[in-house]
């Protein structure tokens, strides 16, 4: 079946077919016909499916033309990265309609968010803070929003917006479309559902909780501190050009993105602290090749919508089993194939056997190819201290000098003793580990 047969007009279609796009997906050959009939969807796809395009299209179809300053369909998502995605894909689909296509979201200024929605809106793609607060400063009107769609409800879940998405609700319109899309279909999905779905068209085109089967899995069981030496090692003489590399923490993406620098491998890190821009410049980077390895956090994951993505590296394995769901799903999209790896630390085991239960299959062991351990690059000199002014005081003991021979004066001269510094003395002979 082709897109024609789906009930879409001229424009939408010719924008599809500059796309490339000639066969719908399973959620779509389902989810846009079910839109377009205007009663309320609930549907689960897995990430890569083209479930983006499963609500976009049927959106702008339902728009039709530009009318009035307004939204007239809302789509909330849980990350800048995830409403700056589906924003591009309105404005491509909707390149042939005049459709007027806003997206809002925080860490950025507002001024130009606000100068946007004056000019006339008729799709606003919004993350929920910036959302709030735009409408508390009473420039942003939702009294005409006709549809309105929840993607990736269940990391809205996780990330804790159930209380704001209850705020936006009470400002929409009672009589409007509504429309819940996730990559997962737990439990809590299915209870908030319950609460904003009128007899919806239940969609679920993969078994709950299931992944590509097109991605190989494997994990290797290590020590933490040798985990980076490994993935540097597998980069290498795998030739990898393209990974991306999950951590749990801001912090640890930070420290493993410089880390894999100091081995000569281009290295960015994106995750909440970073400004818009520098996570906008860090995906370029990556989607163009200039950069071998991105590291990410779970939430900043969300919207990065990679074609080819070959690899996937579990650095740290996550709390949640469901996340490794979302992490590989980067991979293996539009019917091409992937491999996730996941390295698995001595307290990690029992994080692995919950993961494999989520799966329903296991993720096999394999013996870690030798690596080597090398020394980490020493932190860069601090500048000297200029010298005190002729006429300069003698300054009293004891305040701000400091006397003795110290070992830890904070200027980076504390020696280390191979005792677990940090800074990769403890290797310094670069031996080979491995079997």
């Amino acid at each position: 079946m082709s897109f024609e047969n789906l009930g879409l007009v001229p424009g939408l279609l010719r924008a599809v077919a500059e796309k490339g796009y000639d066969t719908p997906t399973a959620i779509q050959l389902r989810a846009i016909p079910a839109m377009l009939t205007g009663g309320d969807v609930l549907a689960s796809a897995q990430t890569g499916t083209g479930k983006t395009a499963s609500f976009v299209l049927p959106l702008l179809q339902k728009l039709e033309a530009p009318r009035g300053r307004a939204p007239r369909a809302l789509v909330l998502t849980p990350t800048r990265e995830l409403a700056a995605q589906v924003g591009e894909c309105a404005r491509e689909y909707g390149r042939h309609t005049g459709l007027r296509i806003q997206v809002i979201f925080g860490g950025v200024g507002m001024q130009p968010q606000i100068d946007g929605l004056k000019s006339g809106c008729d799709l606003l793609v919004a993350t929920p803070g910036r959302l709030l607060d735009l409408e508390e400063q009473g420039v942003l009107d939702l009294d005409h929003v006709a549809a309105f769609v929840l993607d990736e409800a269940d990391r809205m879940l996780d990330m804790g917006f159930i209380h704001a998405i209850k705020r936006v609700l009470r400002l929409l319109p009672e009589r409007r479309q509504n429309a819940m899309f996730s990559a997962t279909y737990s439990d809590d999905i299915r209870a908030l559902a319950a609460r904003l779905l009128r007899e919806p068209v239940a969609i679920d085109v993969a078994p709950r909780n299931t992944v590509a089967e097109r991605i190989e899995h494997i994990a290797y069981k290590l020590p933490k501190e040798h985990k980076r030496h490994l993935l540097a090692q597998l980069i290498k003489d795998g030739d990898w050009h393209q990974v991306l590399v999950f951590t749990r923490t801001k912090h640890g993406a930070n420290r493993l993105a410089e880390q894999l620098e100091g081995a000569g491998i281009r290295s960015a890190a994106i995750h909440g602290n970073k400004s818009q821009s520098a996570r906008v410049r860090a995906l370029a980077d990556f989607k163009a090749n200039r950069i071998t390895a991105l590291v990410a956090t779970d939430v900043a994951s969300r919207g990065l919508d990679i074609k080819e993505l070959p690899h996937v590296v579990n650095y740290e394995l996550p709390n949640v089993p469901e996340d490794y769901v979302h992490r590989i799903g980067r991979t293996a999209r539009a019917g091409a194939t992937g491999h996730a790896v996941s390295l698995v630390g001595p307290d990690e085991g029992g994080l692995l056997r919950d993961i494999e239960k989520v799966l329903k299959r296991a993720v096999p062991y394999a013996a870690p190819p030798p690596f080597e351990i090398t020394a980490s690059a020493p932190p860069p000199p601090r500048p000297a201290q200029p010298a005190p002014r002729r006429d300069a005081r003698p300054r009293p003991q004891g305040q701000g000098q400091r006397h003795g021979a110290s070992h830890g004066n904070g200027h980076g001269q504390r020696q280390s003793h191979g005792r677990g510094q940090g800074h990769g003395q403890r290797w310094s002979q670069g031996r080979k580990v491995g079997r």
